[in-house]
């Protein structure tokens, strides 16, 4: 697996690889009760797009129809192959961050970039709406469901040097790397 070359920047697309459009879910309180695919600019700012890309819920993850064709949203197998490529585990998430503080904050001084993947800190919008966590968290989806309620998702935080695949709620809204089939 090639890391630097493996992966797309962040996904900003507002449209299925079919070319229908991805409804843009701006309102607080339908957000978290939404059945159908959404995404949303983190505080629903498009300035956000250019850097930081769209977040996503769960069913336009799901959809299968996300990324453009030839890539994937990376299952658990790709995330453990990648993880287990960047060595150490309690190295990986300095290895895939963005070097400096440009768009982290209070950076791990550790930070490599040593992938040359660049992860950056999109934040989230929680199952209530609200958003949360730019600058401090980059939380991605995998294509793997972990029950009915939640997917799995891995996450970088600005103050470990980990990165780690943990269950989340699939009406949250995370960023996507799509991975190369």
């Amino acid at each position: 697996m090639d890391i630097k070359h493996g992966w797309q920047k962040i996904l900003k697309t507002t449209k299925f690889s079919d070319g229908a459009n991805i409804p843009n879910v701006i309102d607080v309180t339908s957000w978290g009760s939404l059945v159908t695919p959404a995404y949303c600019w983190y505080n629903n700012n498009i300035a956000n797009k250019p850097i930081y890309g769209a977040l996503y819920n769960w069913n336009t993850v799901n959809s299968g129809k996300l990324c453009p064709t030839g890539w994937n949203v990376p299952t658990d197998t790709q995330l453990t192959d990648m993880f287990a490529i960047l060595g150490d585990a309690a190295l990986v998430g300095n290895k895939l961050k963005e070097i400096g503080n440009t768009h982290w904050v209070n950076p791990s001084i550790q930070a490599t970039n040593s992938s040359g993947f660049t992860a950056l800190p999109g934040g989230f919008r929680n199952n209530n709406g609200t958003f949360y966590g730019i600058g401090s968290y980059g939380y991605w989806w995998s294509s793997a469901e972990s029950g009915t309620i939640n997917a799995k998702a891995w996450l970088i935080q600005y103050n470990r040097s980990d990165a780690y695949v943990t269950a989340c709620n699939k009406t949250y809204g995370y960023s996507v790397r799509c991975i190369k089939n």
